[in-house]
């Protein structure tokens, strides 16, 4: 199957800074993305017209209907972001970190890290954790970079779902290396506590 009809349409869960740089990297490979805030579409207006014609602005609950969903809020706003939503069966990217304000404090996750905590709050869910290392400037960057391609991290327990994300940060331009499970390459992921967010790699060809 080509890797364009795996991936269809995003939906964006948090318009902030890694949720509108994710969006500028789909738009710009011709992907469909819906972009959403806890404040409506309305606020969205301005960002959704820099973007251009792949991107439009939608509510939360017409974001989680897209294909794949990907959810950039900030920890204290997970768990009102999600509520009521439905992600049975969805590819769900977690690019969250459970920072806490002020001072970048890690969030009480009873001995689990983020993503797995993530997990228990969406049941049948595939979650896959992604695109949450980068800074928003790196991220919005051109991946392309020195003859190489900018790494992105993947960890996940759906295998398939680990493949598909692989292929959507293909088709935008990165390079990916998969971490293994939520467990250990969720762990390795994490902001605070892991010793990979905010490392900028650089595959080469």
């Amino acid at each position: 199957m080509n890797k364009q009809n795996t991936i269809g349409s995003v939906g964006i869960i948090g318009a902030g800074a890694i949720g509108q740089a994710m969006a500028k990297q789909l738009a710009r490979a011709g992907i469909p993305v819906i972009l959403s805030n806890s404040r409506g579409p309305d606020s969205l207006a301005a960002v959704v017209d820099q973007l251009g014609p792949n991107a439009r602005a939608g509510t939360v609950r017409q974001a989680a209907e897209a294909d794949i969903v990907f959810l950039s809020v900030t920890w204290a706003a997970v768990r009102p972001a999600l509520e009521g939503i439905d992600l049975r069966g969805k590819i769900l990217i977690d690019a969250t970190n459970p920072v806490l304000l002020p001072g970048f404090r890690l969030a009480e996750l009873g001995g689990r890290n983020s993503s797995q905590v993530l997990s228990g709050l969406v049941p049948g869910a595939r979650v896959v954790k992604a695109f949450n290392t980068l800074l928003a400037s790196v991220l919005a960057a051109d991946p392309q970079q020195n003859g190489g391609r900018r790494v992105v991290f993947i960890s996940g327990d759906d295998a398939p779902a680990k493949t598909i994300v692989a292929a959507l940060a293909d088709r935008l331009g990165f390079a990916s290396i998969d971490l293994g499970s939520l467990e250990v390459g969720g762990a390795l992921q994490q902001f605070p506590g892991g010793p990979l967010p905010a490392v900028n790699l650089v595959k080469l060809a």
